[in-house]
């Protein structure tokens, strides 16, 4: 039950996710689902604040900038996100974005999709998990 309570938090925008997390708690569910709620949120703030810090230069949730908007990463072709110009390895590229090639992505992109154009990586493996956790909770805009 835990595993199905953490991937419908990873499902969740991250407003809805914590909103969760405070009926459960009302519910007194806390104690039955709260380690895997708490790891979770706990790993999706750190995203956060991983993602400011070291993405936003280059990236938005909302808008494209140097780098493309990353709403609704997860399940999304790479070279997808509408007016942005990618490189033509990842405009041809086949990869649909889910966590385990995001964390790949994040060590090496150069690996992951060779003749793409990002230059930079996280370096820790906990970072990079953490990102992924916080960019699963970004929806697709409507």
């Amino acid at each position: 039950m835990r595993s199905g309570i953490t991937h419908l938090m990873h499902c969740l925008p991250s407003k809805a996710g914590l909103a969760l997390g405070s009926v459960l708690t009302a519910l007194g569910l806390s104690a039955f689902f709260g380690s895997a709620y708490a790891q979770s949120q706990e790993a999706v703030q750190r995203g956060m604040a991983i993602y400011t810090a070291k993405c936003s230069a280059c990236h938005s949730v909302e808008d494209n900038r140097v780098g493309p908007s990353h709403a609704g990463v997860l399940g999304r072709r790479a070279g997808a996100v509408k007016n942005y110009e990618y490189s033509e390895a990842l405009a041809k590229s086949k990869v649909v974005w889910n966590r385990a090639n995001l964390e790949r992505w994040l060590t090496d992109p150069e690996k992951v999709i060779p003749g793409q154009r990002m230059g930079y990586r996280l370096s820790l493996p906990q970072e990079r998990a953490d990102v992924v956790a916080y960019l699963a909770t970004l929806s697709a805009p409507k």
